[in-house]
């Protein structure tokens, strides 16, 4: 029995040693996602890190990576100096869990958003499923009301 406990125990140490690295390969995967597509303009590397067949769940709908990409080049339009912060990144399996905040000044139009000259912070969580070194799935959430009256578009209460 004895040796029995012995070799779970050290079966499990070796899974934790393995997933650690992989946990952390994947959050640099996901910072990549801000740092690179966002904070550069290097819209080219989602090619590099998003699977063909990703899949962006949307509160009502799911789109494709074709429809997410053109919406953060609608982001970057509306707001040529975009910021985009990692405050914490969260991984567990092939799950990797990003808290980001964002701030810029919206001096062009994208995404709907006419140019109103303010600038604008608000933050956000997205969780990404990362597999064999692809971002294959994605779920996000922010305050898009918060940005809306930050501009003025919407009435703060």
């Amino acid at each position: 029995m004895k040796r029995l406990i012995a070799l779970a125990f050290l079966f499990a140490c070796a899974a934790t040693a393995y997933a650690g690295p992989l946990q952390e390969k994947n959050k640099a995967i996901a910072r990549r996602v801000f740092d690179e597509i966002y904070n550069q303009n290097r819209f080219q590397t989602a090619a590099e890190i998003y699977a063909p067949d990703f899949v962006n769940h949307g509160f009502k709908s799911d789109i494709d990576l074709k429809v997410d990409q053109d919406a953060a080049r609608g982001w970057k339009s509306a707001f040529p100096d975009l910021k985009v912060s990692v405050v914490l990144t969260v991984a567990e399996g092939d799950l990797v869990t990003v808290l980001w905040t964002a701030s810029g000044t919206n001096t062009g139009q994208g995404n709907g958003l006419p140019a109103t000259g303010k600038k604008v912070a608000g933050r956000g969580i997205t969780i990404w499923r990362i597999v064999n070194g692809k971002i294959r799935e994605e779920w996000s959430e922010f305050d898009n009301l918060r940005i809306q009256q930050q501009l003025g578009l919407t009435p703060t209460p």
